[in-house]
């Protein structure tokens, strides 16, 4: 592997050259485990305390182990939004799947897209660098930026949703229609602290919060197990692989913030098994609970809260999930300042997470509910990232990332890798056009009776979506490591 210089004492951005992968614990053959990961960044100045780096080229400190990266993200699985949206998975009125399908469905598309979240987590704890910062490897500096401004917008406008789901989940559990703003303000408040010290907030996610969400869990399981639950769509397995679909949409959702968080880890192999094991076994059990209070509810979206306050005291446990919904705000706020920092990598991270927190604040105070427009816009940002993250995958372990990325400010543009991405957007759009315009909707409808393609109840748009770029990604090797070797 070349060599690298190391970076100077004033911050100036420092040429990282990321060590082959070996295996999918993350470890080589003959070297203790954790040495790959603490020498990816050994060019990089030592942390001068066990905070976040407050400069993207300062090495993090190599703080988070399994614990910490399993309690993070069974926190980060469970979600108001997945209770609800657990009629994605459910199906439409008179087109329901049977409870065994669905949960199936649920498992299935959730150990799917949890296990390329866990490779984006073990990548990012080899790297040393936050998730927008690795596609400079894949994309070069000047490239990675196209990815990054999308990434910020789509953190933002998630993160202004959290605060609008707080607020109304808080609003639900005191009864009240009123005093959204205070709720809102509480919230982005305490949000923004979380994110001041990302590292001590994750420290109090393993200690305390952790076991409060898992016993408000336990609690409402069997709560509402008591009561039964209803199976309208008995024997239907129409429409599983769709419901399968949404599932691994869901859980890739975090693709591109994984790094942001795993580069603080002692050793991939933590990382990687942290964030599958707590993520997966989170997420399931937030929707298979939340399709058990929907049928309880008759299957409507809009009353399945309505399940939830119906048992003894659950406003309380209630309560205990609405409070801790601050922890997906929080991922939000400090990723989109992650973000951030691959653009202007010499601002304090505090003054990026405290404005962020701030703006989405502001602007969830003045959006009242999000139109079903912007919900597409930010899944047509989603599914950029899908195609995308199959090319990072494919490049780090197949192509020029086994000879080791160049993350420096300084990284060449490696245009070629602009190919599989666009075709597999291509392909996820293509099978399932995203409806955030009719203009659009009509663009990608046109296309598939051009091609005389008619998507099919198997033809499913993140893994097609995953599959086309990947092995495209594969084709290319060869000419992207030798391109990547005279670069270098």
């Amino acid at each position: 592997m070349p060599s690298a210089s190391s970076s100077s004492s004033s911050g100036a951005p420092a040429s990282r050259n990321v060590p082959p992968p070996q295996d999918a614990a993350g470890t080589a053959p003959g070297s203790p485990d954790g040495d790959t990961a603490r020498t990816a960044t050994a060019v990089l100045e030592p942390p001068a305390r066990t905070e976040a780096p407050l400069v993207l080229d300062t090495e993090p400190p190599r703080t988070l182990g399994f614990r910490d990266h399993f309690a993070l993200w069974m926190n980060l699985g469970v979600s108001l939004i997945g209770f609800t949206t657990a009629a994605t998975v459910l199906g439409a009125e008179g087109e329901e799947l049977s409870l065994a399908a669905a949960v199936t469905a649920i498992v299935a598309g959730t150990v799917v897209g949890t296990a390329m979240l866990g490779v984006a987590a073990l990548i990012g704890a080899r790297t040393g660098a936050p998730a927008m910062a690795n596609l400079r490897g894949l994309f070069g500096t000047r490239l990675s930026y196209v990815p990054t401004v999308l990434n910020i917008v789509q953190c933002i406008g998630w993160g202004v949703y959290e605060l609008l789901t707080i607020a109304l989940g808080a609003q639900t559990v005191t009864g009240t229609e009123g005093y959204r703003w205070v709720f809102v303000v509480l919230a982005g408040a305490l949000t923004t602290a979380l994110t001041i010290w990302p590292l001590g907030a994750i420290a109090v996610l393993r200690r305390f919060v952790a076991a409060a969400v898992a016993v408000a869990m336990v609690y409402f399981t069997v709560q509402l197990g008591r009561h039964g639950v209803p199976d309208p769509g008995a024997g239907n397995w129409h429409g599983f692989l769709r419901a399968t679909d949404s599932m691994i949409a869901v859980s890739i959702s975090f693709v591109p913030l994984a790094a942001d968080y795993t580069r603080h880890s002692r050793t991939p192999r933590s990382a990687f098994w942290g964030s599958f094991s707590g993520y997966t076994m989170a997420q399931v059990w937030c929707y298979v609970l939340g399709l058990m209070a929907l049928l309880q509810a008759d299957g409507n979206p809009e009353r399945i809260f309505d399940s939830f306050l119906g048992v003894w005291a659950g406003w309380l446990f209630l309560l205990v999930l609405v409070l801790r919904e601050t922890d997906q705000s929080f991922a939000n706020v400090y990723s989109t300042a992650m973000s951030i920092h691959n653009l202007l990598p010499k601002v304090d991270r505090r003054v990026l997470t405290g404005g962020t927190g701030v703006l989405i604040t502001v602007l969830a105070l003045q959006i009242t509910a999000f139109t079903d427009s912007y919900y597409a816009f930010l899944g047509l940002i989603g599914s950029v990232f899908v195609p995308m993250f199959a090319v990072l995958a494919v490049d780090y372990f197949l192509g020029a990332g086994r000879r080791g990325w160049d993350l420096s400010a300084d990284a060449p543009s490696r245009w070629l890798m602009l190919l599989p991405w666009a075709l597999g957007f291509a392909t996820y759009q293509l099978i399932a056009p995203t409806a955030v315009a009719g203009w659009w909707t009509d663009l990608w409808t046109s296309a598939q009776e051009a091609l005389h393609f008619t998507p099919q109840e198997w033809t499913s748009a993140s893994l097609f979506g995953f599959l086309v770029p990947a092995l495209a990604t594969w084709a290319l090797t060869p000419l992207t490591r030798a391109r990547g070797a005279v670069a270098r």
